[in-house]
Parts: structure tokens; sequence; C-alpha cells
């Protein structure tokens, strides 16, 4: 793997996962536009710094789209580990968390892929700029693609249906 990351582990319910390197198929509702995903990168002095996103998978990669100049977008050049916290607070014993490496940040086709998780969090087609936020926005704010490769992932499901296991 690129930059020396290994895959530690994966975990579900407190099981070791066969696969180590995926999202199990269990939690892939919480990885494809969970209710809510919260970003953690580190800040130039080293303390976290966490924000609310939207994201995507790719059956490989998780995405998120940032702004260019935004502080996690330079946090993420300066340093690319991240970890991404997905959850429904209707289910509270039941999360993702994905650690891992941005390996790609990119402006090409982050627009499109904006509008797509717009249109996936919305519920119905829609346009970022214009439609969730004021249009002008266009004009001084330009879209980043980020792909994060999953390094370590802990998926925990303690609902009451699974507790008899």
């Amino acid at each position: 793997m690129k930059g020396g990351a290994a895959v530690v582990s994966v975990r579900v319910a407190g099981q070791l996962a066969i696969d180590p390197r995926r999202v199990p198929a269990s939690h892939l509702d919480l990885v494809g536009c969970p209710p809510v995903a919260a970003l953690t990168t580190v800040m130039p002095d080293g303390s976290p710094q966490t924000s609310v996103v939207w994201c995507d998978f790719d059956g490989r990669h998780v995405r998120v789209n940032t702004m260019r100049g935004f502080q996690k977008e330079r946090n993420m050049r300066r340093n690319p580990k991240v970890t991404l916290l997905c959850y429904d607070p209707r289910q509270p014993l039941r999360y993702l968390e994905v650690r891992g490496t941005v390996v790609s940040m990119t402006e090409e086709g982050a627009a499109r892929h904006l509008d797509d998780l717009a249109s996936k969090y919305m519920g119905r087609p829609v346009r970022y700029f214009g439609e969730c936020i004021p249009a002008q926005f266009a004009e001084t704010e330009v879209p980043v693609l980020c792909r994060i490769l999953p390094t370590h992932v802990v998926a925990l499901d303690a609902t009451e249906k699974d507790r008899g296991r």
C-alpha cells in the first residue's frame, strides 16, 4: 500500500471480519449517504479538527467533498491521515469508523460529485450551488473531491437484533 499504510482490522460487533480491507456489507448504508458523518483531520499543531461532511463510497474509497482553501482541505494536503465516523442517530448503538489515508484530492469531477451528493442527501436531483447554498458561491468556491482509502475499519452493531447471537 502507498505510504506504508497497512490495514489493521475490521471489527463487526466485536468479531474480526474475513476481509479487513473492506467496509462490511452490513454497514455499507452508513458510508453511502449516512444521516451523520464527521470527518476528523489533523491541524498544523497536531490537534484534531472535525467537520460534518456528506460522503459516499465507490466500493474502494470513501469520498468526501470540500472547498479549496477550507481548513480541512489544507489539513488533508499536509497530513493525509483522517478518521470518518458515520452513524444514524435513530440507531445510536450502530456506527462505522473509518480510519484512512487521503490518496487523492482533485478538482476534476468535484462539482459533479458535489451535485450527486447533494441529490442523494436531498432525495431528489439538485444542484449544490443554487439549491443547497446560494448560487453566487459558485463564483468564489472551488469544490475538491477527496478519496480516502480505509486502513482501519470498526463497524459496531449492538442493537437489539444482534444481542441474541
